[in-house]
C-alpha cells in the first residue's frame, strides 16, 4: 500500500446529518478500497467487504509488516479469538492486541491486533469521526455493530459498474487502482456487452456505463474544494487526469490539506484554521488563477459552512516551487 494512502485523515467538517447516520448505525467508517478507511452506508459496508477481502489479505501479508511478524502462526485461531473479543465489546487495537497476547505471548501484540483489523470485517464506532470529537479508533465487528452479517457475494461486477458510474470513462487499470483488486480484465470483459467503450489519446480502451453523463470537453468546470485524499485524486492509474504531475507531491501529503480544483484540475491546496474565534480558509494556489473571484467566492461558501456563524476570512496566495 502506498504511504500516501495509509493515513486516516478523519472526517473534519462532517455535516450534522452524516453524524446522525453514524450514531444511528446507518453509516460506518470501515476499511474498504485499497485497505484504507472509508465512510459508507451500512448497506455498502456489508456488500463491499466480501468483494474486497482479497485486498485486505494482500495488504496484511504483503503491504504491511504484520504478516511477516506472524509467519508460521495459525491465523485462523487468532481471527476467531479476535472476533470473539470484538463481539464481546468494542475496543482499541492496543487493547485487542494486549488481550490476544495473553494467549500468544511470544507474538507481537500489534501484529495480532492488525491481523484482526485486516482480516475480520470490522468498523470504527462513534465517537470516532464525529464533529469536534477525537480519540483513538475503537473497533467492533461489522456484524455485531450493524446487527447482520456481511453479504456472501464476493463477485466484483456490481462494484465495477458503480465505479464506472462515478469515475468513467476509465480503463481496467483505473478500476484496479481505485479498488486495490487485481485481474479485473475478465470481469470487464464479462460486462462489456452492457458498457460503452472509448479510446483515449494514447489508444487505451476506456469503459463507461451507457447512461452516465459525459459532458463535452469544453464544459466549464467551476472551482471546487476537495477534502484531503478525496477519491477523485486516487481513482485512476493516471492521476494526471485531474492532477498535473508537477503538483502531486504538493497535494498528496501527510499534512492532509484539501485540494483545490480549478477548471477540473488540481491548482492548489487549502486548509481551514481557527484563530481567536475566526475561521480562516487559507488557499495556496500553485499558479496565478484565471478567476480569483470565483475561487474566493466558492471558498467563502466553504468557510461560512465551517464557521457556523462565527467570523470568517478567506486568504489566497500563490505559492510557487
Amino acid at each position: 500500500m502506498a504511504e500516501e494512502e495509509k493515513k486516516d485523515v478523519g472526517v473534519e467538517g462532517m455535516p450534522p446529518g452524516v453524524q446522525q447516520l453514524l450514531t444511528d448505525r446507518a453509516a460506518v467508517r470501515t476499511s474498504l478500497m485499497r485497505a484504507t478507511i472509508h465512510l459508507v452506508t451500512a448497506a455498502d459496508c456489508l456488500a463491499l467487504q466480501p468483494v474486497l477481502r482479497a485486498v485486505h489479505e494482500r495488504g496484511f501479508q504483503v503491504g504491511s509488516p504484520f504478516g511477516r511478524r506472524l509467519r508460521g502462526l495459525d491465523l485462523g485461531g487468532v481471527l476467531q479469538a479476535g472476533r470473539a473479543l470484538l463481539d464481546e465489546r468494542p475496543c482499541t487495537l492496543a487493547d485487542l492486541g494486549a488481550a490476544l497476547a495473553e494467549r500468544w505471548p511470544d507474538r507481537d501484540p500489534e501484529a495480532l491486533a492488525q491481523a484482526v483489523r485486516y482480516l475480520v470485517p470490522a468498523v470504527q464506532v462513534p465517537p470516532r469521526g464525529l464533529w469536534g470529537q477525537a480519540g483513538q479508533p475503537v473497533w467492533a465487528t461489522a456484524e455485531r455493530w450493524l446487527g447482520r452479517p456481511p453479504s456472501d457475494d464476493g463477485e466484483p461486477d456490481a462494484v465495477v459498474r458503480r465505479y464506472l458510474w462515478a469515475f468513467g470513462p476509465a480503463s481496467v487499470r483505473d478500476v484496479q487502482t481505485w479498488s486495490g483488486l487485481t485481474r479485473l480484465a475478465e470481469v470487464v470483459d464479462r460486462l462489456r456487452p452492457a458498457l460503452r467503450t472509448f479510446r483515449d489519446e494514447r489508444g487505451t480502451e476506456l469503459f463507461d456505463v451507457p447512461d452516465a453523463p459525459r459532458p463535452a470537453a469544453d464544459t466549464p468546470a467551476p472551482p471546487r474544494f476537495l477534502p484531503p485524499l478525496d477519491n477523485v485524486l486516487l481513482s485512476h492509474a493516471d492521476r494526471t487526469r485531474v492532477m498535473p504531475a508537477e503538483h502531486r507531491e504538493r497535494t498528496i501529503t501527510r499534512e492532509a490539506n484539501g485540494a483545490l480544483l480549478v477548471d477540473g484540475f488540481v491548482g492548489g491546496t487549502w486548509r481551514v484554521a481557527q484563530d481567536r474565534g475566526t475561521a480562516t480558509l487559507r488557499i495556496d494556489a500553485f499558479h496565478p488563477l484565471p478567476d480569483e473571484a470565483a475561487v474566493t467566492a466558492e471558498g467563502d461558501r466553504l468557510v461560512a459552512w465551517h464557521a457556523k456563524g462565527a467570523p470568517r476570512d478567506v486568504q489566497l496566495r500563490v505559492v510557487r516551487r
